[in-house]
């Protein structure tokens, strides 16, 4: 799609985000059952469940924009996704293996704040409202599940993997 106006440039990164959530969807189910940590696993799941809520509220904000719903190649979050893939296969010790889960998981995190922080800001200045809190709360959610991480590796794995790995 040549991008030409703003509206052009939001539905093109929406399409990114789009195909970006749909390869999480299907990664992150390998990513908890490689978790040693049963609160590292169950906030994976957790998130793995909110990713579902948030394609589905991408195709609404397709809807709402009234274009195809359809995505575009993400190609930063299936290096994120490669990444992550390749500790699972790399790291042998499972306590540290979580602590490179959740430096992974935040890597996404972070790139998904980015884009969602976009396309809010895009739907905002075109004056889609509706399109502009359906893509806050996911915002949100992104934000909320960040600190989530955060906390479990500053509490828990972090340490744990310190003693093993001692």
């Amino acid at each position: 799609m040549a991008v030409k106006s703003v509206q052009d440039l939001l539905i093109d990164e929406l399409r990114d985000i789009y195909h970006a959530e749909k390869q999480l969807v299907k990664a992150l189910p390998k990513m908890a059952k490689a978790t040693k940590s049963d609160k590292l696993r169950q906030a994976i799941e957790h998130h793995l469940e909110e990713t579902k809520g948030q394609v589905d509220r991408l195709e609404q904000v397709f809807d709402k924009l009234d274009t195809r719903t359809r995505g575009k190649t993400c190609e930063a979050m299936e290096g994120l996704i490669e990444e992550a893939k390749e500790m699972m296969e790399e790291i042998k010790t499972p306590e540290v293996l979580d602590v490179a889960l959740i430096a992974a998981a935040q890597k996404v995190e972070h790139y998904e704040i980015a884009s969602y922080g976009s396309v809010c800001a895009l739907a905002e200045a075109l004056g889609q409202n509706e399109v502009a809190q359906l893509l806050n709360q996911t915002l949100e959610e992104e934000k909320q599940a960040d600190q989530k991480l955060n906390q479990i590796a500053l509490s828990d794995v972090n340490k744990t993997a310190l003693k093993v790995a001692a």
